[in-house]
């Protein structure tokens, strides 16, 4: 169930999505999707996030940050959870750390600030019904948007270099990006890393990622011509890379989707 942010809200957050697990989930794929999640467990059920075989208890709130290496889910059945999903550019406008602290970790948010994720918890847990929900949750994050107005032009401008990445070729060419924006390739790499927790080439594999996922598991495209598409140099490639960030091939994933189904997935990889 997915609802949107308030007019305020929408060009930093995508959606809030609350999901109610209904089967238990075991060692599940988890794909990078290119946004930071903040993870709000509003049920008394259990999960677990493992990251590059790190497990990690899911708390009662938690920032999921980009992800880059393989990464599996385990929830019980009954798990609710409730979802700000925030644009890559967007989220040191709500944790003003820099986000590569954040990258491939499931951080719990009261070891990052205890006293206002305590609070965001218990108003979260005491709103009923699941509107109020949501509407304290915007009240956080427009709190936390109002205290870290300053990054605003900071984040504009990698919204800026976003778009470019976005719309350009799936290669990476930085020199180019830093020409046409007219600053230095080293400005963008940091600009990169503090504001979105990973290298421009590293954002832009994971878009690249993305667009062939969607082909693979929606689509009966011959994996070459993805790979080609997508902009990878070949077959190989295209495996390898998807190896990398998964720990499965593309034909597993696309096994998987048959075996699971689709609404099944959509629960596991949220946003999906």
């Amino acid at each position: 169930m997915q609802f949107l942010p308030s007019a305020i809200l929408a060009p930093y957050i995508k959606s809030y999505t609350v999901v109610t697990i209904e089967k238990d989930i075991d060692n599940e794929v988890f794909y990078p999707s290119g946004y930071v999640d903040l993870v709000i467990n509003i049920s008394a059920g259990m999960a677990a996030t493992i990251i590059n075989g790190r497990k990690k208890e899911t708390p009662a709130i938690e920032l999921l940050g980009h992800l880059t290496l393989p990464t599996r889910l385990t929830v019980k059945k009954g798990t609710t959870v409730l979802i700000a999903r925030i644009y890559p550019h967007a989220s040191t406008l709500f944790f003003p750390y820099p986000l590569s602290e954040f990258t491939n970790y499931a951080t719990d948010m009261y070891d990052v600030q205890l006293l206002e994720s305590r609070e965001l918890y218990h108003k979260v847990m005491e709103a009923e019904p699941l509107a109020q929900k949501i509407r304290v949750l915007e009240d956080y994050l427009l709190l936390q948007l109002a205290k870290n107005e300053k990054q605003l032009k900071k984040i504009t401008l990698v919204q800026q270099l976003s778009r470019q990445v976005l719309s350009g070729p799936a290669q990476l060419d930085l020199s180019s990006l830093s020409r046409d924006a007219g600053i230095s390739a080293r400005y963008i790499q940091k600009l990169y890393l503090s504001n979105i927790g990973l290298s421009p080439t590293a954002f832009a594999a994971i878009v690249r990622f993305n667009r062939s996922l969607q082909m693979v598991l929606h689509s009966p495209v011959p994996l070459t011509a993805i790979a080609y598409e997508c902009g990878y140099y070949d077959q190989a490639h295209f495996i390898r890379e998807f190896r990398r960030f998964t720990g499965i091939t593309p034909s597993e994933a696309r096994r998987s989707l048959t075996k699971n189904d689709e609404a099944y997935q959509q629960a596991v990889n949220i946003g999906f």
